[in-house]
């Protein structure tokens, strides 16, 4: 694995979340809760955006995929079958002297970090969350918040295959929340007790499975370079053979180098037939698949990439964050892909004037249709640059009292800093051509130059 240093930590990260809006600690008045998440305005908008780029490329790019949403709550049998009654947990060690907690497997020594007490032998902790259907709270009536969102897509695997006829290989893809009582959270949004998900079940013919994971992980670990994350940034794990999950044939981590150091982003897992033949098994129900052409029954096996959204949009804010020295201060960029920021133009009159800003609110409304847009005309433009430099917006639009007489506007890149003069009627075509790749010094008709790269004055 290449040794690096990260080139931000995770106190800016969380800082730049805190006071743009990003990110904010859940019931915050209360004093926070610990492991829990709110996304802010700009928060939940980076969000959908990173759920939307993986429901097109897994779902809607595809004509061997299908989506599923299914319930949190499942049958108890369910988790029974999978085994995550008997076998979803971590080791957990308990100071003698301060009586704090912790993942055994995450200490090097054998004494409390904090206090340096003794620490017990370790035990095993069952992940999932408990609560009770009902009225009445017994034993009867106990249910599992689902520690993942996998078990729901082999339990309709029939139901899929039945209503959608699809022919192996094809996969089901789902994004949706899960509940894990982590024994110790922290390094901010990386590890949470309730987070989300985007997981995957590709079904395939036994004996092609090591094809289809090394396509897979090729795909997976391309889709992060597509959208933003420098390919130094990203490593593939493999796991032991030893180490293994009761279900996996062969597992892979697409680790990414986060402020604390390199960990996973999105595991990769051959799951063989573990899953459908246990809930076949349980439940009595036919789970296999009839080849048409070989005119034999048999149980696909599975390839899963699961990642989950709140890791994969930290290390997207993490590989977006730059600093510059600007003057006397520092710029701050969140260089985030257009794909996924949260703004994608703001609009920024030069002047409160009712004329122009009437002026310019008639441009924001005709843009707003097409792109996530803000109106900011609050304090000078080089504040307002730079706001929006550091919440990622790729482009300014700068609407000043010459737009009145020649209905042209001056756009502004946030990377270089480069600016272009175009007429308002071109500039949704020209901002949405530039969102999808074109060179931003590429004019339209009756576009110029203003700078072409460089520090604003």
């Amino acid at each position: 694995m290449n040794e690096q240093t990260p080139t931000v930590t995770m106190e800016k990260i969380s800082s730049l979340c805190r006071r743009r809006g990003f990110v904010f600690p859940s019931s915050e008045i209360y004093g926070g809760l610990s492991g829990c998440w709110d996304y802010g305005p700009l928060g939940i908008e980076l969000k959908r955006n990173v759920k939307q780029a993986w429901w097109s490329a897994m779902v809607q790019e595809r004509d061997d995929m299908v989506g599923i949403e299914t319930s949190i709550l499942m049958h108890p049998k369910v988790w029974m079958a999978s085994g995550h009654l008997k076998g979803f947990s971590d080791p957990l060690v308990e100071c003698k002297s301060c009586h704090q907690r912790f993942r055994g497997d995450k200490l090097t020594e054998q004494k409390c970090p904090a206090c340096g007490g003794e620490l017990t032998p370790e035990r095993q902790f069952n992940l999932m969350f408990k609560t009770f259907i009902g009225p009445i709270e017994d034993g009867s009536n106990v249910i599992y918040l689902r520690p993942e969102t996998a078990q729901g897509m082999f339990v309709n695997f029939d139901n899929v295959l039945q209503t959608t006829r699809r022919k192996l290989p094809f996969g089901i893809a789902q994004q949706g929340k899960s509940f894990r009582n982590e024994i110790t959270t922290g390094n901010f949004i990386f590890r949470s007790r309730e987070f989300e998900q985007m997981e995957m079940e590709y079904f395939v013919k036994p004996g092609t499975d090591e094809k289809w994971f090394e396509y897979w992980l090729e795909t997976r670990l391309n889709w992060y370079v597509k959208h933003g994350i420098k390919r130094e940034h990203l490593s593939i794990l493999e796991h032991e053979k030893a180490k293994l999950a009761h279900y996996a044939k062969r597992v892979c981590d697409i680790t990414f180098l986060y402020p604390m150091g390199w960990d996973e982003v999105e595991g990769l897992a051959s799951r063989t037939d573990f899953d459908l033949t246990q809930h076949a098994n349980a439940s009595g129900k036919v789970l296999d698949y009839y080849d048409d052409e070989t005119k034999e029954h048999y149980v696909p096996y599975v390839i899963e990439p699961a990642v989950g959204v709140d890791r994969a949009l930290l290390a997207f804010m993490c590989d977006a964050y730059a600093e510059e020295p600007d003057k006397d201060e520092t710029r701050i960029i969140m260089r985030f892909h257009p794909s996924l920021a949260p703004v994608k133009a703001a609009i920024l009159p030069l002047s409160k004037k009712e004329n122009l800003s009437n002026f310019a609110r008639d441009i924001y409304k005709n843009l707003r249709t097409s792109l996530a847009t803000q109106y900011d005309d609050t304090q000078s433009i080089g504040r307002r640059y730079r706001r929006q430099d550091e919440i990622g917006t790729p482009y300014c639009v700068t609407v000043d009292f010459q737009s009145l007489e020649d209905n042209r506007v001056t756009v502004r890149e946030r990377d270089s800093m480069a600016q272009i003069r175009i007429p308002i009627a071109e500039l949704k075509k020209s901002l949405l051509a530039k969102m999808d790749g074109e060179n931003f010094l590429t004019l339209p008709p009756g576009g110029e130059v203003v700078q072409a790269k460089g520090k604003e004055a």
